[in-house]
């Protein structure tokens, strides 16, 4: 059985070391939206959701499904649709339905994105990388990054790219040039990112799927530093985010331009089709995969080379990957995963298991 550091940071996920930041987990109930205008490009597309995540796909270890991810009683937070509409046109709905990925050009504006990247390096600077050096020097290091991953579900925490220490365990280079990512709380908790994370944009995109109590589960934003950006393997969002019916869709934003140099997102078209091959399941021993990682026709897969702003809608079994930086520049995005909340329930294995119900974006 695998060990949470071995098997996560096979994908990217978690890296040799972690600090955290956090905050009350729960924000205000209002609807944090902010209107941006949507210019869609047609080079791939959406589909109705539900009816996709109704299949049950073989040869995937059965999960032991959990209650409901249900809100709180309506009336706490009812969030009524408020005239949302979907701002999916036909052509996109069926151009994802058959490539399984969809990029909208200038989802979120220059200046969106500055205020994005502006927020993070904020909290950068008030993060004390030096604090986290006690974690490691304990011979429970392995239960303490443990419970650190666990427990960023519903906090702000800091994990470091693998190759960014040296042997005696110092940084190699500047803080903010060895964070991997921060996660994954960062659509609750702070203001800023919640705001774009839960915009009426990003609620419209998720009518036009079909969803009907769409809860964004995690976010995470994303570094891909230059020259130590690390590989993230190819894999399936609905892997680790287990929905029966699995109902799980990635949000990619590009905060910077992504490009092969630096280590942009490769697809293979269609691949959602073929449903998931595996699941992350996290049990009284850690995490582990429940089958082995399948080998993939490298020249199947397509680059997905896109402008800062861009949005990338990536369906639950979508094969996806991304490769080292190895470039002089960097490669930030920020990563959202949504799932419904209507008629799928949250599986018990899953890696996240919330001590507080998370708020829909709406409920239809």
């Amino acid at each position: 059985m695998l060990g949470l550091e071995k098997s996560v940071a096979e994908l990217g996920l978690v890296v040799d070391a972690v600090a955290g930041w956090e905050e009350s987990p729960m924000l205000g109930m209002s609807r944090c939206g902010k209107e941006s205008p949507m210019r869609h490009r047609s080079g791939s597309g959406s589909q109705d959701l539900k009816s996709v995540a109704g299949r049950r796909s073989g040869g995937v270890a059965d999960a032991s499904p959990s209650d409901e991810l249900s809100p709180p009683p309506v009336d706490m937070f009812r969030r009524e649709l408020m005239g949302i509409s979907g701002n999916l046109s036909e052509e996109q709905l069926n151009s994802f339905s058959s490539d399984g990925f969809l990029v909208i050009e200038s989802f979120y504006s220059h200046e969106d994105v500055l205020e994005m990247r502006d927020r993070m390096t904020e909290l950068l600077d008030g993060f004390d990388a030096a604090s986290s050096s006690s974690i490691f020097s304990t011979k429970n290091q392995q239960q303490l990054t443990d419970d650190y991953f666990f427990d960023s579900a519903e906090k702000v925490s800091f994990f470091f790219e693998e190759k960014a220490f040296k042997d005696d365990g110092s940084l190699k280079q500047p803080k903010e040039l060895s964070i991997n990512k921060v996660g994954h709380a960062l659509h609750e908790i702070d203001p800023i990112f919640k705001k774009f994370s839960c915009s009426e944009s990003i609620s419209s995109l998720f009518y036009s799927l079909g969803y009907k109590r769409p809860v964004v589960i995690q976010s995470m934003y994303i570094f891909k530093q230059p020259g130590i950006g690390g590989e993230v393997i190819p894999h399936q969002d609905n892997s680790f985010l287990y929905t029966d019916p699995p109902s799980c869709t990635g949000l990619w934003l590009a905060l910077q331009d992504a490009a092969i140099l630096n280590g942009c997102l490769w697809a293979i078209p269609g691949s959602h089709k073929d449903g998931l091959v595996r699941r992350f399941i996290r049990d009284d021993n850690g995490v582990h995969f429940d089958n082995p990682s399948p080998s993939y026709d490298k020249n199947k897969f397509v680059p997905l080379e896109v402008k800062a702003g861009t949005l990338v809608v990536i369906h639950g079994d979508l094969i996806h990957q991304s490769f080292e930086n190895k470039s002089s520049s960097s490669r930030h995005a920020l990563s959202l995963h949504v799932v419904d909340t209507d008629g799928c329930k949250w599986a018990k294995d899953n890696w996240i298991q919330r001590k507080t119900v998370p708020e829909p974006l709406y409920v239809s």
